[in-house]
C-alpha cells in the first residue's frame, strides 16, 4: 500500500506489515498539489513487487532506500520529478546516492518534469512550515 510519493507499507515473508518512509527523498503529500500523481508514481513502481529494504535509522524507524528489481525507487522518484531531494538529510546518505539524487533532481527540474512542470512548486518542507 502506498501512503504518498515517498512512504509505503511492506509485506515481510511472515506477511507482517511494516510502514517504510523512503529515504533522502521528500513528496508531496497526497492532498497537495501534484500529490496524488507523485503516490502513482510510487505505486506503479512497487505494489506487487518484491524489492530489497535498506537500514532502520538511529531512532528505529523505517527510513530506507527501498530497490525494486534492482533499481533505486527513491532515485527513480526524483528522476520522474514526482519527489524533491531531501537535502536536509543528506549527510546520512552514502556519497554516491547523495550526488545521484541531486543530480538527478537538476536533471528533472532542466526538463521540466513531473511537478518541475508547475512554475513555482513549493517544497513539502516548506509547505509544512507554512501550515
Amino acid at each position: 500500500m502506498v501512503s504518498d510519493g515517498d512512504t509505503v507499507t511492506v509485506l515481510d515473508a511472515e506477511r507482517h506489515q511494516y510502514k517504510v518512509r523512503l529515504a533522502g527523498i521528500d513528496a508531496p503529500e497526497k492532498t497537495w498539489p501534484f500529490g496524488q500523481v507523485s503516490k502513482t508514481s510510487l505505486s506503479d513502481q512497487t505494489f506487487g513487487r518484491v524489492g530489497q529494504l535498506g537500514k532502520k535509522d538511529r531512532n528505529g524507524r523505517i527510513i530506507c532506500k527501498i530497490s525494486v528489481d534492482q533499481r533505486d525507487v527513491c532515485l527513480e522518484q526524483i528522476r520522474r520529478g514526482m519527489a524533491w531531494h531531501y537535502k536536509q538529510y543528506a549527510r546520512d546518505q552514502a556519497p554516491d546516492d547523495r550526488g545521484a539524487y541531486a543530480e538527478a533532481e537538476v536533471a528533472a527540474r532542466a526538463a521540466r518534469v513531473g511537478l518541475w512542470h508547475d512554475v513555482a512548486p513549493v517544497a513539502p518542507w516548506e509547505w509544512r512550515h507554512k501550515k
